[in-house]
């Protein structure tokens, strides 16, 4: 994809694709916007063998209140430090170093992809997305190899 065409919230994508009527147009929405980032984000939300370092449950932090496209850093920016965040990735950085890079990106996250990485942490993207399920991310992206992640 050219580096000038527009690409939307990772929220956004999952929520055209939660909305889509048949599997074809979730496949082409989720094909269409393929990146790490998103493929990052669905396996760690449906590969059992990715195991979160950050606590289960709600996260204490401040929503960004700017206006959506204005003072946001956008999901899809920050995916190469989603390893910090799951077993395996960086295990030898303090428990409180990574919470504090975790509460940092969601504060300067729109609140609606700060949503979206504390559902994925929880593996619970479901519970908003219950139209998206790892049987389609599987037929999607046949590339992605599942456990023996952690």
């Amino acid at each position: 994809m050219a580096p000038d065409t527009y690409r939307p919230l990772i929220s956004e994508v999952f929520r055209k694709v939660n909305n889509a009527k048949t599997k074809a147009e979730k496949t082409e929405l989720l094909r269409k916007y393929n990146s790490q980032t998103l493929r990052s984000l669905l396996i760690w939300n449906f590969d059992e063998s990715v195991k979160s370092m950050i606590p289960e449950g709600d996260v204490p932090f401040t929503p960004n209140p700017a206006p959506e496209g204005t003072d946001h850093v956008k999901l899809e920016n920050e995916g190469k430090k989603l390893f910090y965040f799951v077993k395996g990735g960086a295990d030898s950085m303090s428990q409180t170093k990574r919470e504090q890079i975790f509460l940092g990106m969601l504060e300067s996250l729109h609140p609606d992809e700060a949503e979206v990485l504390i559902l994925v942490k929880d593996k619970a993207l479901q519970k908003k997305y219950n139209r998206i399920s790892k049987a389609l991310i599987q037929e999607t992206f046949p590339q992605i190899q599942w456990g023996n992640r952690s």
